[in-house]
């Protein structure tokens, strides 16, 4: 092992106290972060304080700061608001309150703080840090403390969390709670949508955000909405002749046009509610990652914050984050939004800049000679309808006829392709499944009839969208290059399947909507054992071979292992998770939840590992088992994967329109060099497109799997935060050092 490496266990909190408070307003998913912070302290033998009602509860003192044990966060990690309590705190704004806070804080030891709120709470913390030798001088003075527990006592370290549901702080990809608010809205915008279609009426819905519009913008993307306004893009003169075109607003349209209009104005239902999967990672994550920054603290450590990169949880120095958080107000308040917009960051400009591709209204009838069919391949996955959507908008703007292709590549050697339209797609977005209709059929045995049909349809490009099955046609389409000048046409993939087992990708469109619905059947499993204690559940989930869904879903549900065919088991593991299990049950958390990916072992089933663990664990515990199966697959999109699915195909339908010129030469589309069959993947935060053709030696075909899979490295978190003694690496955390000292004009490019 490198020398460079460093593991958890190198990191001692011995002799440390951490304390961990909420402020400001509730988010879903700080209990998630609460949850973590305790454990992990713990877990690295540090004592870990509750600090009740927030900064209120600092100054206030008394039974408000209270040591938390292991089994006083269980239970919370589906719990939406904050637990522990949130207020406003003018005390804490005058000097006196943060001296009693001060005061408070020693006499119980705790020189570590992890702060989970806003830009507000996190810079309130900061300005603490910086008085802190002051507040304990003039505790010297006054005769409250001594000078020993002056010099004890002598740094205080701040490490912050965002949990805002506006996703208004600069530095970090998404805040706390952003994403349940999200589902929130989403869930509210599909109800409404049966009752506008039924009437013809026009709703008009209100958000919350504050100053960022960021919750408007992609519920706007995620629901197909006909208009957005947002602070970051207030309307032109003449917004409302443009209007008139798009749709009805209130009383001016009332008046003008005599549409029925109504107004919704969701209000606090958007702080409220369960938590989604990707905010009990993520808050999950962060949590664990401050903790490790306390621990690397030293005297001089600046305050520093931990953010959302791509998919790690880094840390930056938090007033400079702070301080762009501030530009961002400032550029607003002066009129410059075009700089304000930028200065949010990049996944803002291009959600911003999808949905302006997606407007009606920015439709050009300009022609073009290029026709692009659309296909899904493999099984269906939530979000595909959204992405056939933007993929024909798009394509319409660009001014390409786009023809759809029902049932995969069955389908397209049938002949069951048919131009599509703008209107066609419309109320895509929300639908689940595959409205195009999908198979698992791959073209290598009808090569010859699918080349026919590209030649009747006079296809120039393909965008197909699907799992591991569209990853292998492309290849085969690829490889039949040589024998059919049909196929020398510019090709994109999408990855689209919940088993998210698709290489150059770190997720595919769908997986997140999965995960949501095993989380949501984890959490009304554990709440049915509420009344039964000492009870273990096993859970069965798809995925193929990839681990994916049981690991994430299993950080993301709190379960106590997770058997994966990544991360290889045999029976003494199986006997020591039943012990583990066990002593669980000595304490007050008497229940268990054990998740199995479906393929993970041949031998050890799920049946069998329900029956060992019935009969190891006859006395103390008893079993129930559950297979989610295709539940998994059903229901509608998330607004994470709308949003994925809608933006990956708006820029794949770009990068299709670029290369069409790119290879149009003499009146016809010839394409056969590596870099016109391509997958597009998020790496890390980054959009790449990706030669499949390459992605071949990052391919396990046999198991239908990449042969590197950075989710894996989420596997010893899940362990810890379960108690389980484990090596957890603390440079794949996600850490990035060389940033620690960022400069400010840096952070928006982050």
């Amino acid at each position: 092992m490198p020398d460079t490496k460093k593991f958890i266990e190198n990191l001692s909190g011995a002799g440390k106290s951490i304390g961990v408070l909420t402020s400001g307003g509730d988010a879903q998913g700080m209990n998630a972060a609460v949850r973590a912070v305790v454990r992990m302290g713990i877990y690295v033998g540090a004592k870990v304080y509750f600090v009740h009602e927030g900064y209120q509860g600092m100054v206030d003192g008394g039974d408000n700061i209270k040591e938390a044990s292991w089994e006083s966060v269980s239970s919370m990690l589906q719990v939406g608001g904050t637990v522990i309590g949130s207020a406003r705190c003018k005390d804490f704004r005058a000097h006196e309150g943060r001296l009693r806070a001060a005061l408070n804080l020693v006499q119980r030891g705790i020189t570590n703080l992890c702060v989970i709120g806003g830009d507000g709470s996190l810079t309130g913390a900061n300005l603490f840090r910086e008085e802190w030798s002051g507040l304990l001088d003039e505790l010297v003075q006054s005769g409250q403390i001594s000078e020993e527990a002056a010099q004890t006592h002598s740094a205080l370290h701040i490490v912050g969390m965002v949990g805002s549901i506006d996703n208004d702080f600069c530095g970090t990809d998404m805040t706390i709670g952003t994403d349940s608010a999200l589902h929130r809205i989403i869930e509210v915008v599909d109800a409404i949508m049966t009752t506008a279609q039924s009437h013809q009426r026009t709703f008009v819905l209100e958000v919350m955000g504050r100053h960022c519009g960021y919750l408007a913008l992609v519920s706007a993307l995620a629901c197909g909405a006909d208009w957005v306004l947002i602070p970051e893009m207030p309307p032109k003169d003449g917004w409302e002749e443009q209007m008139y075109c798009v749709l009805s607003l209130l009383q001016l349209v009332v008046r003008c046009l005599g549409f029925d209009t109504r107004v919704t104005i969701l209000g606090h239902v958007q702080r409220g509610g369960t938590p989604s999967a990707f905010d009990r990672i993520l808050a999950s994550r962060m949590g664990v990652e401050a903790v490790l920054a306390l621990l690397e603290a030293s005297p001089g450590t600046p305050a520093c914050v931990v953010s959302l990169c791509g998919n790690q949880a880094v840390r930056l120095p938090l007033m400079e984050c702070v301080q762009m958080t501030q530009e961002v107000q400032k550029a607003m308040d002066e009129k410059r939004f075009e700089e304000a917009v930028k200065l949010r960051g990049r996944s803002f400009e291009n959600n911003l800049n999808t949905y302006k591709l997606l407007i009606k209204y920015n439709i050009y009838f300009s022609q073009s000679s290029f026709n692009v069919a659309v296909l899904n391949v493999g099984a269906p996955a939530a979000g595909m309808n959204a992405a056939v959507r933007s993929a024909v908008r798009v394509g319409i703007t660009e001014g390409h006829t786009l023809f759809a292709v029902n049932d995969g590549f069955e389908g397209f050697y049938k002949g069951q392709i048919k131009e599509i339209k703008w209107g066609d797609v419309g109320g895509w977005t929300g639908q689940g499944g595959s409205l195009l209709g999908t198979k698992r059929t791959l073209p290598a045995k009808h090569i010859d009839k699918i080349a026919e049909q590209m030649k009747i349809h006079n296809i120039n490009a393909l965008l197909v969208i699907g799992g591991f099955e569209a990853f292998e046609s492309l290849l085969q389409l690829v490889e039949a290059r040589s024998r059919y000048e049909e196929f020398c046409v510019p090709m994109c993939m999408l990855p689209a399947t919940i088993s998210n087992n698709v290489s150059g990708t770190d997720l595919s469109i769908g997986a997140d909507t999965s995960l949501n619905a095993i989380v949501e059947t984890c959490d009304r499993i554990k709440q049915s054992a509420s009344g039964t204690k000492r009870r273990v559940f096993i859970i069965e989930t798809m995925g193929g071979y990839c681990g994916y869904l049981a690991t994430v879903g299993g950080l993301a549900a709190g379960a106590d292992a997770a058997y994966i065919y990544e991360e290889p088991f045999d029976i003494r593991d199986l006997q020591s998770n039943v012990e583990h299990l066990t002593e669980k049950m000595k304490t007050s958390i008497q229940r268990g939840l054990v998740l199995r990916n479906e393929n993970c072992s041949e031998n050890y089933t799920t049946d069998f590992i329900y029956q060992l663990y019935s009969e190891e664990g006859k006395g103390v515990f008893d079993c129930r088992k559950n297979v989610l199966g295709h539940m998994q697959q059903g229901g509608a999109p998330s607004p994470f994967d709308r949003n994925f699915g809608t933006k990956i195909a708006a820029k794949a339908m770009q990068w299709i329109s670029k290369k069409l010129k790119e290879f149009y030469r003499e009146g016809r589309v010839f394409a056969n060099s590596e870099d016109s069959a391509c997958l597009l993947g998020m790496r890390r935060r980054a959009l790449v497109f990706q030669p499949v053709i390459q992605l071949k030696d990052e391919t396990d075909f046999v198991h239908r799997i990449p042969k590197e899979q950075w989710w894996l490295r989420l596997r010893p978190l899940m362990k810890i935060l379960a108690k389980y003694k484990t090596s957890y690496d603390v440079s794949d955390s996600g850490q990035l050092e060389h940033i620690v000292r960022l400069r400010t004009k840096d952070i928006s490019a982050i």
